[in-house]
């Protein structure tokens, strides 16, 4: 069945869920490559993914998005997993293959790369040390795709040192664990910092980073969207280094995700990076 006699249907699931920008985007796709289809939320109640997942297939979807809590638990329950979701150890992304089975991959290392590029050109991996902040499901994608653009150096903060420690165990490569206690000294000599921890989201506190020894040639982004700019970021700005927020890596992690379901790749425009930010300002 061609697309135009197809209702197309994708969504992400999540608990909760209401607050994603990604039918926004999704949505806006749809229309720019005159598609009939919907793309929706679903507020799947931890506990209840494998059942919903399972229902894709009935009820005409070609695939959806995971974000917390369900990324890890659907390792388990999808049919077959290709070896980037599992060596970052968990999906973003659901394909509902024409059999009915469920495909999983990860594109939210393709979302940070796209992102990254998108502000800074001529950025380079291997330009020098990075810093990052966090070891959860984020830190995983993003040490991922440093790995993967070469990176030389990775300086991997967080609260926990065991859990960091776990990281770097399961992607390998250059990771160097560092205390929490150390993570102001450890941007000393940095090209670039990454900020993979929720905080600086509305509602929660700001990270306490120090940025006194971070180069001022140095990059800072952070994964965080809302808001758009963060007290990190805002810190970064004023004392001149490049920055780089989150939007980015939602919008860039899509095109892959789309071209897995419906076999088109749509781009990433000024128009639709606009009308998120409006979403997102109010």
């Amino acid at each position: 069945m061609s697309h135009s006699q197809q209702f197309l249907m994708a969504g992400v699931m999540g608990w909760p869920v209401m607050h994603s920008r990604s039918p926004l985007m999704h949505n806006h796709w749809l229309a720019q490559q005159g598609l009939a289809g919907s793309y929706v939320p679903l507020a799947i109640r931890p506990g209840t993914l494998e059942a919903a997942l399972r229902a894709l297939q009935p009820l005409g979807f070609s695939g959806c998005n995971l974000t917390i809590p369900h990324k890890q638990d659907a390792m388990a329950i999808v049919d077959e997993v290709d070896d980037v979701a599992r060596k970052i150890g968990a999906i973003s992304c659901v394909v509902v293959r024409p059999d009915g089975s469920l495909f999983g991959t990860n594109n939210d290392w393709l979302g940070f790369i796209g992102n990254v590029r998108e502000a800074v050109p001529d950025w380079r991996a291997d330009a020098g040390p990075v810093a990052v902040i966090g070891a959860g499901g984020g830190g995983r994608a993003i040490c991922y795709a440093l790995e993967r653009e070469g990176a030389r150096e990775i300086r991997l903060i967080n609260r926990t040192t065991e859990k960091a420690q776990a990281l770097a165990a399961a992607l390998g490569g250059p990771i160097t664990v560092l205390p929490w206690a150390e993570r102001h000294a450890a941007l000393e000599g940095v090209a670039m910092v990454v900020n993979v921890t929720s905080q600086g989201m509305v509602g929660m506190q700001a990270l306490d980073l120090r940025l006194d020894a971070l180069p001022r040639t140095a990059l800072v982004a952070d994964i965080i969207y809302t808001p758009l700019e963060t007290k990190l970021l805002a810190e970064a700005r004023l004392r001149g280094n490049r920055t780089v927020n989150g939007l980015g890596m939602l919008l860039h992690q899509g095109p892959p995700a789309w071209k897995l379901w419906f076999g088109v790749e749509p781009k990433v425009t000024a128009e639709l990076r606009a009308e998120m930010e409006r979403s997102i300002t109010g």
